[in-house]
């Protein structure tokens, strides 16, 4: 599944990459390879994951399902991966589950008469989906979502999990589960309500799956800012990748286990929990480099993590 990215020629300039300009980046780093997703180094330490089912709107999927679980614990343990951002391809960032998958997954338990042994089916079932999701907020490394056009149901679930969030002017937001006879189950009604801190807002959106347009998500605090194109929001947002991978990766994917450990802890875990991770981060030789760049205001290079 992993394979060795072809040795580009080394350039400075900005080139044209897929609709957007960014700086051409050479080097051999493992690349995961992916049937529903795919997978680029358009700048040093900056991997772009791509929701890659355009004809089927990067609907979920169980390959896609499993195959996010891989990517993401890949890129946890690439050291050449400082930060993540995440995109789809086609018309929509993604229409959510691939109904006919679902129907086809959930008709297994059909096999069986008695209901625990269906619900077993199911419960594995959504643990597969749940882990999927979770594997974005496990993993270490800061992940950075573009939506454009379409963010519906798993959708929604996918960018609630994720570090950052952006959008472009046309894109929207819906919570569908409802209009399918079912409660969202693998991360929504866990992670946004603490995304934009209002549950009457987060309840509303549940209850009567309505779409939420881009600049009401902005306002509520769902995403960051709106961009007027895709192109425009790529790359932008890689730019801002860029910026926190020149940072010590020490500094940045510890910040990220704490805030992720905190966020359903209360204060005094979490001041335990970064208390017994800096005792050791501490020693870095990241923070002797970072002390000396600001103090002589020059520039340095960390190495990976």
């Amino acid at each position: 599944m992993i394979r060795k990215s072809v040795a580009l020629v080394r350039s400075s300039k900005l080139t044209p990459v897929r609709g957007i300009l960014t700086r051409l980046y050479s080097s051999n780093v493992d690349v995961p390879k992916f049937e529903t997703l795919g997978v680029s180094v358009p700048i040093k330490n900056v991997f772009h994951v791509e929701l890659n089912r355009p004809k089927q709107l990067n609907t979920f999927n169980k390959a896609m399902w499993k195959e996010l679980e891989a990517c993401f614990s890949s890129l946890n343990v690439n050291p050449e991966c400082r930060v993540i951002v995440l995109s789809g391809q086609g018309k929509h960032f993604t229409a959510g589950i691939d109904f006919n998958s679902l129907l086809e997954e959930t008709s297994k338990a059909e096999d069986f008469d008695d209901i625990a042994r269906k619900a077993r089916i199911l419960n594995t079932l959504i643990s597969y989906c749940q882990d999927g999701i979770t594997s974005l907020e496990d993993c270490t490394k800061p992940v950075l979502a573009v939506v454009h056009n379409a963010c519906i149901g798993a959708g929604v679930d996918l960018i609630t999990a994720a570090d950052m969030r952006y959008c472009t002017e046309e894109a929207w937001f819906q919570v569908k589960e409802v209009d399918l006879g079912l409660a969202a189950d693998v991360g929504t009604l866990q992670r946004l309500p603490k995304v934009i801190g209002n549950t009457s807002t987060v309840r509303e959106w549940c209850f009567t799956g309505r779409k939420v347009q881009s600049k009401e998500a902005s306002e509520v605090g769902l995403v960051s800012k709106v961009y007027p194109d895709k192109d425009s929001a790529l790359k932008e947002v890689l730019e801002i990748a860029q910026s926190i991978a020149l940072k010590s990766p020490v500094a940045v994917q510890m910040t990220k286990q704490s805030l992720v450990y905190s966020q359903s802890r209360p204060t005094k875990d979490g001041l335990e929990h970064i208390k017994l991770i800096n005792q050791a981060m501490l020693q870095s030789e990241d923070l002797k480099k970072a002390a000396m760049a600001t103090a002589t205001k020059t520039e340095t290079e960390f190495d990976n993590l």
